[in-house]
């Protein structure tokens, strides 16, 4: 079959190479530089960008051999597939990436003076520690601390869990004065409607 790469709308596609592209769907806008099929930069606009990378994935490979020029099919397929494998390296490092981040944060905040203020309150409860049972684990933390010098605020939540039962434990702090003081702090124990301040 004759080359026909690289000659516009008027090249004829050959059959092999109309199927779904993975780096066309996957890296849509910067594949479409690469491949030399400029309307793929409509991932730029606004709602019109949801719907054109599914239209890359499925005329991508129709595009891209109509503008520009390939020494064979063969060749088509082998950058088409390499395109695909590192889209695939990018997500999976994008994933990575985010989990990584997620459980950095989780961290930082259980080494918090926050975290540990609601965890020494927690433990000094005896009406908390009965219902919960020690030895006591937590798990991640959520919510947001903001401290600025000797001023902060904080507004986290953790779960909790004992020998006997498990809960979440909310806690609304301030630091003034370089010191960390809970205005709110409860523990809601599952299965139960009525929470356990943890500041009387």
């Amino acid at each position: 079959m004759e080359n026909t790469s690289g000659q516009g709308s008027a090249a004829l596609v050959p059959p092999e190479i109309d199927r779904w592209n993975w780096g066309a769907f996957l890296l849509n806008w910067i594949w479409g530089i690469g491949n030399n099929t400029f309307i793929a930069l409509l991932m730029f606009v606004p709602l019109v960008n949801v719907v054109m990378a599914f239209v890359l994935g499925a005329k991508g490979s129709t595009w891209a051999w109509r503008n520009k020029r390939w020494e064979s099919i063969d060749q088509f397929k082998q950058i088409q597939k390499k395109w695909a494998v590192w889209s695939l390296i990018i997500y999976a490092l994008l994933v990575a990436l985010f989990v990584g981040l997620f459980f950095l944060i989780s961290a930082l905040l259980k080494n918090s003076d926050a975290y540990q203020l609601g965890l020494t309150k927690l433990q000094a409860n005896p009406e908390a520690m009965a219902v919960l049972g020690p030895p006591i684990s937590t798990g991640m933390v959520q919510g947001s601390i903001q401290t600025s010098g000797p001023t902060g605020s904080a507004n986290i939540s953790f779960s909790v869990k004992g020998q006997s039962a498990r809960g979440t434990l909310y806690l609304d702090a301030k630091k003034d004065l370089g010191q960390w003081k809970a205005n709110r702090i409860e523990l809601e124990i599952d299965g139960r409607q009525s929470r356990i301040d943890l500041n009387r």
